[in-house]
């Protein structure tokens, strides 16, 4: 693992340490970014998280998860680009290259594979260690998010969703056989006028997933239109889960017969 000094792409933000860093698996090049405090505590927990086509590792709102994460709880917080995304970007980058991209088979795949050896070595580092490791990931972020989650036995809680059982052939039983797989908390968002997603791909993806906590949050509008009230949800879910504070689940009110 090499690190690299940020550059102008690097969102500033307080009290965040953006380490930027480039791994080899094999051939394979995988960029990320590691986000710390100025005073990280090994063991501490950590968030992956997951961009969207449309963007990189430092797609909005991932800084300002990792700002809220890092600064208010010393949590750390990692980031790699898509397979064609950032610097690993191919020919215009974004959803253009991805939708070819996705039409490749065990282009999943490779992508758990990436997380994986980049969590390896982000762990190994004696500043962080091996805490307890949660996940957010959106849209793509749960197009590759789900086999990752479903696969990695460390990661504990996760948000997913923007996303349905849906895509090319090959891929639909992936993300189904996925989802079938996860057992852990999960956070689901849904836009309830996706122009991605159908509802009917969308919920069959929530109803899918194995986990017996799991809900799903779904507002009005388009595929890119999450209210931030919903992120910061998100950070808190994520938060208490890590923490092993997860509020009750037991009904709040109780119908008698």
């Amino acid at each position: 693992m090499e690190f690299h000094a940020p550059d102008a792409s690097t969102p500033s933000r307080p009290g965040l340490v953006p380490r930027e860093f480039t791994l080899f698996r094999g051939e394979r090049k995988i960029t990320g970014v590691l986000w710390q405090s100025e005073k990280p505590e090994a063991g501490a927990p950590m968030v992956l998280c997951g961009h969207g086509a449309s963007g990189s590792r430092h797609q909005s709102p991932i800084p300002s998860i990792a700002e809220h994460l890092v600064n208010d709880h010393n949590m750390f917080v990692l980031a790699i680009d898509g397979p064609v995304h950032g610097r690993r970007q191919v020919g215009p980058g974004g959803r253009e290259a991805f939708w070819p991209e996705w039409q490749r088979e065990g282009t999943e795949a490779d992508m758990v594979a990436d997380w994986k050896a980049a969590l390896d070595a982000v762990q190994a580092l004696p500043e962080v260690g091996a805490g307890p490791l949660g996940y957010y990931g959106l849209s793509m972020g749960t197009i590759y998010g789900a086999p990752l989650v479903a696969a990695e036995p460390r990661i504990k809680v996760a948000v997913l969703g923007l996303m349905g059982i849906s895509g090319p052939d090959h891929y639909r039983p992936k993300i189904e056989a996925a989802a079938k797989a996860i057992t852990c908390p999960v956070f689901f968002l849904w836009q309830m006028e996706d122009e991605l997603f159908t509802r009917e791909e969308c919920i069959a993806l929530f109803d899918a997933l194995a986990s017996e906590d799991k809900r799903m949050h779904a507002n009005p509008g388009l595929h890119p239109a999450v209210p931030m009230e919903e992120i910061r949800l998100c950070r808190e879910f994520l938060h208490r889960y890590l923490m092993g504070t997860p509020e009750s689940r037991d009904p709040a009110l109780r119908v008698s017969e």
